[in-house]
């Protein structure tokens, strides 16, 4: 996997995080370790927006260095990024109390992606019961007609 391949993949998991309740500027430097996929990118939140750029972010509140597994898995929701880090699997610098807020991020992000699959099988609920109460009619309107017609 090149940097390009992992950066999109990255940045495809973290978009679409609601961070509007986020009223603070929080900016995060992703160092990866590899040496296909190795490059530097940076989340930042600002005015309750969220941006994934493949930059450097040179006034940011930490830096986090990890392999690319180790970040796609803190991305996906499966590695808690504390736990990564005691485990020595995620190294940080630089100020903690905002690096603690990668999890808040990412948890927004599950919460959105959970929020969209209610809802989109609640649309597909209502579309089924639409098409089955529609056949319905058609069916007891064709029964009518056909005695009408005897």
């Amino acid at each position: 996997m090149t940097y390009a391949d992992f950066f999109y993949e990255i940045k495809g998991k973290f978009m679409g995080a609601d961070v509007s309740d986020i009223h603070e500027h929080l900016a995060f430097q992703f160092n990866i370790e590899d040496e296909e996929a190795g490059g530097a990118f940076y989340v930042e939140v600002k005015e309750g927006r969220l941006f994934v750029e493949p930059y450097e972010y040179y006034d940011r509140d930490a830096i986090f260095i990890c392999a690319p597994d180790v970040l796609l898995e803190i991305a996906e929701g499966k590695m808690d990024p504390i736990s990564a880090f005691t485990e020595q699997k995620l190294r940080v610098e630089g100020n903690f109390e905002k690096a603690l807020r990668l999890k808040e991020i990412i948890e927004m992000k599950r919460a959105s992606v959970q929020s969209q699959k209610s809802l989109a099988k609640k649309t597909a609920d209502k579309v089924v019961n639409t098409i089955v109460k529609t056949a319905a009619k058609k069916s007891e309107q064709k029964k009518s007609e056909q005695k009408g017609s005897k």
